[in-house]
């Protein structure tokens, strides 16, 4: 590429960059918000696992409403506004193009974090419903699929006018996640709360939404930013591009049959249940591309791992996508799940998808978009090796003691010798782990959000403090 190509290419990223520029605020400093709150209702709800006397004389902080609101805080407030900054922006820097009518942009982001605040609101103070992930109440709902048309709507706009020819694998991954939420979306509300379906349909529809959040909403997502910023950050394309392919399509096709097989034993159908095994177990293939594609991409430039923000968080998404995913087509098996089912395992292998693997990827992804966008590069380098050690330590002390906590807690609930009530008093321990993990997280967490406020209200433009490939000085990453 010549030198004049080379600097046409750098007006033309620093304009998308700025007209991305205030959307992107929007929604990055709503995230971090989130996150923090999240964090905070999540604290409350793993103490009062292990100590149910704590904040019990108030009931808009019982366990159930707490948890709830802590389940929504983090996914339709943290995960969503993270997958709006990062999915549109990766979209626009793709194509080549501005983001336009940012104006109508903007007010839709308003208008989501408005709905979420009074959804939470509601939970807490009882007017959730009983269905898992659709915890917020009905008289909300239109406005967060209003909102979130307006918002999707842009990464198709910004497709369709595309300058460059060539489509790129992350601009597969958002694009099918943009239509596949609105349709999870609408037809779990439809046939669970508005007109409600009879029976044991509830139950497949309730598992069917829940897992196809994870796996056909967060999952492109955090796999178009894996793709994106792996390359972009060490300087050398992917390893195989239609390989990727193959790892998008066997995504799409097997995914949403997998949810059924956590209804293993329950009164449905047994082809079912066979069916969403089948397909849990047909994950390794996407997994597999997936982990191809991305560790040999990195394979042999792990001094970049170490010096970058972006790819440590990147990398170690990417990493826990292949584990946990392996774990998940694992549990789908009848044998394992007769043991796994009903067990705080299965709240573990939750926390590790969202966490372990998007979670991290979109802090990597934030930490190399954020400095672009307001042209200032990050103030502390030492809040950024906080953040990361203490998510990572954080999170896999949690990993780990719900997985192991949850398989004993499995093993002696199918032990007709012991007593219900002594079974769960040997869960304490490992609860009180998952409530220290949570101490590490939230010190992360407050890590990185002072971080983002600070680079965010910094007047001015400070040099580079980090010299790696991850900040907006990076010759590769511009």
């Amino acid at each position: 590429m010549s030198p004049v190509n080379l600097s046409n290419n750098k007006i033309k990223l620093s304009e998308v960059d700025q007209s991305m520029k205030w959307a992107g605020l929007l929604f990055i400093i709503s995230a971090t918000l989130w996150l923090l709150a999240g964090t905070a209702l999540g604290m409350i709800s793993s103490y009062k696992m292990h100590n149910s006397n704590f904040l019990a004389n108030l009931e808009w902080l019982t366990f159930g409403r707490i948890r709830s609101a802590h389940l929504n805080a983090v996914i339709y407030g943290w995960c969503n506004n993270a997958i709006f900054a990062v999915g549109l922006w990766i979209m626009a820097r793709l194509a080549r193009t501005k983001v336009r009518h940012l104006g109508l942009l903007i007010i839709a982001g308003i208008f989501w974090n408005i709905a979420v605040t009074i959804g939470i609101i509601g939970i807490l103070t009882g007017h959730m419903t009983s269905v898992e992930w659709l915890e917020i109440p009905t008289y909300i709902t239109p406005l967060l699929a209003i909102s979130y048309c307006l918002i999707g709507v842009w990464g198709i706009i910004v497709f369709r006018d595309r300058q460059s020819e060539h489509i790129y694998i992350s601009q597969w991954y958002i694009l099918g996640a943009l239509f596949w939420f609105p349709w999870i979306y609408s037809v779990a509300q439809i046939m669970i709360l508005f007109e409600p379906a009879r029976g044991t349909v509830q139950s497949l529809t309730n598992w069917w939404f829940a897992h196809n959040f994870l796996g056909l909403w967060l999952t492109p997502m955090g796999l178009a930013a894996a793709y994106y910023f792996i390359p972009k950050v060490i300087g050398r394309p992917i390893h195989s591009y239609y390989l990727s392919f193959l790892g998008f399509w066997t995504l799409a096709l097997f995914y949403s049959w997998a949810g059924v097989h956590h209804l293993i034993g329950g009164p449905v159908p047994a082809w079912a249940v066979s069916l969403g095994i089948t397909a849990s177990v047909m994950m390794v293939i996407p997994v597999l591309v997936a982990a191809i594609n991305h560790h040999m991409t990195v394979l042999g430039h792990f001094r970049e791992v170490i010096e970058s923000p972006t790819l440590r968080f990147v990398v170690f998404g990417a990493l826990s996508y292949t584990l946990v995913s392996f774990i998940g087509s694992t549990m789908s098996l009848r044998s394992v799940n007769e043991i796994s089912h009903f067990t705080h395992l299965t709240v573990g292998h939750a926390h590790h998808g969202v966490y372990a693997f998007f979670t991290m990827i979109m802090f990597g992804s934030i930490y190399f978009i954020l400095p672009r966008l307001i042209h200032r590069e990050w103030p502390s380098k030492i809040l950024i090796t906080c953040h990361f050690w203490f998510a990572a330590l954080g999170i896999t002390i949690m990993i780990v003691a719900l997985h192991v906590g949850g398989w004993l807690q499995g093993l002696a609930m199918n032990n007709p010798e012991l007593l219900f009530i002594d079974v769960m008093k040997g869960t304490i321990p490992w609860l009180k782990a998952r409530t220290v993990s949570g101490f590490f997280l939230a010190i992360a967490h407050i890590a990185f959000a002072i971080n983002v406020f600070w680079i965010v209200l910094s007047v001015k433009n400070k040099p580079a403090v980090i010299g790696t490939k991850a900040l907006f000085t990076s010759p590769h990453a511009k």
